[in-house]
């Protein structure tokens, strides 16, 4: 009976495209013990049953302070990720389900406050000595060493590789995979602490890895104007008349000429293929954004203040170790919870990076109350 059943969950195999990564080629950093589910299907379990996946719910988008019950959190965005990144890759014929691992965890080493608080963590990390912070690293980081109270969940390579080399806020006419072995996975994921060029060189080992890195970008382009629209910031009438004669005026409409867009110019493809015309309007998108949304989510005075803050609870957690202060919640609830081997191989300060990092917006703010109240 196991077996049938086992034979029924891998069925989708036969109907991958040549250029897909089937099942069978899934690797593992650790023993992977096999159940009925495909690996990359118990892949997507294990990232939504972590805890770095619940604390998506409250985590900002790009809007922190937004008193607005339909501003984006991270947690909507992985959503619509993973939705596009799935729409290209049935079409296309490849593997849906390490498209939808990826997807939904390619954000978990998000910081608070978005983009603003990982230039911030990135800034202490390298004053501490700790390498260069970067959400898509850590994300990676989380999955393979700091969940399962340090333990680390035994993600597969592809999907760690595609959450790995995501980034979103680089935009491609065409995106090829790259072939590794899991020792180049790792040789990446290591050299991106030491060499800030590295992200900007990275490209997944997969096909469904290009997918989920293209389909960040669509998501959070046409929804963060959505928001935007919202917070009063623009105005529909601010989008340049280019953009919109190409793309789109809204959210679905941009999405839906991107996917088809791609889709058209990728099938029978061993790559990723946006036609000309669409690639240059997202890059004319993509410099509206960043001018009239992303610069100014935050005020000057809003970031020097987080940055103030930041460095409050960071000092904080220092002392914290050094004293052993049982009453800190950062000691008796995380630290005091962790693998031995967690604690014995990371330094003071990366123990810390990862439970900064792992705040949601709300647990940070409650925290800089409890350290300065207590002061």
């Amino acid at each position: 009976m196991k077996e049938d059943i086992k034979i029924e969950m891998n069925k989708h195999n036969s109907l991958l495209s040549d250029f897909a990564c089937s099942d069978d080629k899934a690797e593992y950093l650790k023993p992977y013990e096999e159940d009925i589910r495909p690996p990359f299907f118990r892949d997507i379990d294990r990232i939504i049953y972590s805890l770095a996946f619940i604390r998506y719910q409250d985590k900002t988008q790009v809007f922190s302070n937004a008193f607005h019950d339909h501003i984006s959190k991270r947690m909507i965005h992985v959503q619509f990720v993973s939705k596009i990144a799935r729409t290209i890759g049935r079409a296309l014929g490849l593997n849906e389900d390490l498209i939808e691992a990826a997807a939904l965890g390619h954000d978990l080493g998000h910081t608070p406050f978005g983009h603003n608080g990982e230039t911030i963590l990135n800034e202490l990390s390298l004053e501490h000595n700790e390498g260069y912070f970067n959400h898509n690293v850590q994300s990676v980081r989380n999955l393979m060493i700091v969940e399962n109270y340090g333990k680390g969940l035994n993600i597969s390579v592809q999907v760690m590789d595609a959450i790995l080399c995501h980034n979103g806020e680089i935009a491609l006419g065409e995106y090829h995979p790259t072939k590794k072995a899991k020792e180049d996975f790792l040789a990446e994921y290591n050299s991106s602490y030491k060499d800030k060029n590295v992200l900007a060189k990275l490209k997944p080992m997969t096909l469904e890895g290009c997918v989920v890195r293209i389909s960040d970008l669509i998501a959070y382009l046409g929804r963060d104007i959505d928001d935007a629209l919202r917070m009063k910031l623009i105005t529909r009438e601010d989008i340049p008349k280019e953009v919109i004669e190409i793309l789109g005026k809204d959210t679905r409409s941009i999405v839906n000429t991107c996917v088809l867009d791609i889709i058209n110019n990728s099938f029978g493809k061993n790559y990723i293929k946006i036609s000309d015309k669409v690639y240059n309007a997202i890059g004319e998108l993509m410099k509206f954004n960043y001018q009239n949304i992303y610069f100014k989510s935050a005020t000057k005075e809003e970031k020097e203040e987080l940055k103030k803050k930041f460095r409050v609870l960071f000092d904080n957690y220092i002392l914290d170790i050094k004293s052993n202060n049982s009453k800190s919640p950062f000691i008796s609830s995380f630290l005091a919870n962790m693998s031995a081997e967690y604690k014995a191989n990371n330094s003071n300060e990366r123990i810390i990076i990862d439970y900064i990092s792992g705040m949601t917006d709300d647990y940070f703010k409650s925290e800089y109350e409890r350290i300065i109240t207590n002061a």
